[in-house]
C-alpha cells in the first residue's frame, strides 16, 4: 500500500494555493525527470478555483509546453456545455495557456457513452504505449469527492466500482440532466505516481470522515477504493472539510 497524507489547511483560499503549488512542484519534478507532466484533471468546484490559481498566480511556475492534460470523467456533453469538465478546464486554466492539440486528451463526452469510453481508452493506450493488461501511470491524478462519498463519476453501487480491465467505462449516474458519463476506472486512478484529492467546505465533512473514518464499504463510499499499492495519495482539506476528523 503507498502512502496516504492528510493536510489541512485555514480555509478555502489556503487550500486552493497549497493545491496550486503542489500541482507546480511536482509538474516540475516530472518534466526534469522525464521530460513531461501528465496530468489528469477533475471536475468540480473547488478544483475550479485551483485552476484559475495556476491560471493566474501560478501561471509562470509551470513549463505548460511539456504538460499532457487528460480528464479523469466527463459529462456526456458537447465541450462547450457549460456543464462539461473541458469546458471548466479551458475557461479557468487552458485558454490562459494556449496548449497544442497534442497536450489535450479530453474525453469526447459529445459522442454516445460506450464509444466516447472507448476512445479515450485507446487515446490512454496510445500516448502512454500499453500492451495488453497495463494501466497508465500519471504524474498526478487529481480527484474530489461528493457529498455522497463518490469521487470522478464512481458513485455507490455502480458498477463502474468493481470494473479491474478497462481503463475507461460508460456509467449512468442519478442525475436528471447529466446521466450519462465517462470515467476512468480505479486500476488507472490506482496506477498513478501521486494521488491528490482536494476537498473544501462544511458541506463535504461527512463524506470525509466516510471515505477516510468510516467502514471500509467501496460500494457505499467509492473513493475508497483511491488505494494505489505504489503511489502517494494526498488528502488536502479545509478545516471546514476535515471538521469531522480527529
Amino acid at each position: 500500500m503507498g502512502e496516504t497524507k492528510i493536510v489541512v489547511l485555514e480555509d478555502a483560499r489556503a487550500l486552493y494555493a497549497h493545491a496550486a503549488e503542489e500541482i507546480a512542484h511536482l509538474a516540475g519534478e516530472a518534466v526534469c525527470m522525464h521530460g513531461e507532466f501528465t496530468l489528469c484533471l477533475s471536475g468540480g468546484s473547488t478544483p475550479e478555483s485551483v485552476y484559475a490559481m495556476l491560471g493566474t498566480k501560478f501561471l509562470l511556475s509551470v513549463d505548460w509546453k511539456e504538460v499532457q492534460f487528460f480528464w479523469g470523467d466527463e459529462r456526456c456533453v458537447p465541450p462547450d456545455n457549460p456543464a462539461s469538465n473541458f469546458a471548466m478546464a479551458t475557461r479557468t486554466l487552458l485558454s490562459k495557456i494556449s496548449p497544442r492539440p497534442n497536450q489535450i486528451h479530453r474525453i469526447l463526452g459529445e459522442r454516445p457513452p460506450a464509444e466516447a469510453a472507448a476512445a479515450y481508452a485507446e487515446d490512454l493506450r496510445s500516448h502512454f504505449g500499453l500492451g495488453g493488461g497495463e494501466f497508465p501511470r500519471f504524474d498526478l491524478a487529481l480527484l474530489g469527492l461528493g457529498g455522497n462519498s463518490h469521487t470522478a463519476s464512481l458513485f455507490p453501487g455502480s458498477p463502474a466500482i468493481r470494473e479491474l480491465e478497462r481503463l475507461a467505462v460508460e456509467v449512468e449516474v442519478a442525475d436528471p440532466i447529466e446521466r450519462h458519463r465517462v470515467s476512468m476506472t480505479a486500476p488507472v486512478f490506482n496506477n498513478a505516481a501521486h494521488t491528490m484529492f482536494i476537498v473544501a467546505g462544511e458541506a463535504k465533512a461527512q463524506a470525509v470522515w466516510n471515505v477516510l473514518r468510516g467502514p471500509r464499504d467501496a460500494e457505499k463510499y467509492p473513493a475508497q477504493i483511491i488505494a494505489p499499492p505504489a503511489g502517494e495519495v494526498v488528502w488536502l482539506l479545509d478545516r471546514a472539510a476535515a471538521a469531522r476528523l480527529d
